[in-house]
């Protein structure tokens, strides 16, 4: 598929569908990261849990025996806009809840309840990702994800496509 140099010159982002191929991904990822967290967010908040506090629950549970403290924040921190000490907070309040425990090894591992409220709370990512999905084939999804990373290799940013920066370690 070729471009023709009118429908590819820059512009500003509008809220039209002309013109596409000259609007700026910048814009565009910003303002999709932006809505889609939005809606995680507040569909989280409904079950009482932040998003950080749901990733510390998912990804302890993703590793047998479960994570040191230290394993999560570099975990959770190397591609997410998170600080460490916001892995901590999130971390000490699953704790707090009852839905982590500090095992062998100072590793923390879901307790009954907290694999009761994974359960609970996966319900509610399942949906908002069938809701952020809608409309949307497997096809054009995996066409969106190939562009966006091609964008991402295209300004030496390869490091970033390593599964080793989002699946769990050990």
């Amino acid at each position: 598929m070729t471009t023709t140099p009118q429908n590819t010159q820059l512009t500003t982002p509008k809220s039209d569908d002309g013109n596409l191929a000259g609007q700026p991904v910048g814009y565009w990822t910003y303002a999709a990261h932006k809505a889609v967290i939005t809606h995680i967010r507040a569909a989280l908040a409904t079950q009482d849990v932040t998003q950080p506090q749901w990733w510390v629950l998912n990804r302890t549970d993703l590793v047998e025996g479960g994570l040191t403290r230290q394993e999560l924040r570099v975990a959770l921190t190397v591609n997410l806009d998170h600080r460490p000490e916001e892995i901590d907070q999130a971390l000490y309040a699953l704790v707090a809840r009852g839905w982590l425990t500090e095992g062998i090894d100072d590793r923390y591992v879901l307790t009954d309840a907290g694999r009761e409220a994974k359960e609970r709370i996966f319900v509610v990512v399942r949906r908002v990702r069938a809701e952020i999905h809608a409309g949307i084939t497997d096809e054009e999804y995996v066409a969106a994800l190939t562009v966006l990373r091609r964008m991402i290799s295209n300004v030496g940013a390869d490091e970033l496509l390593s599964p080793d920066r989002w699946l769990p370690k050990r």
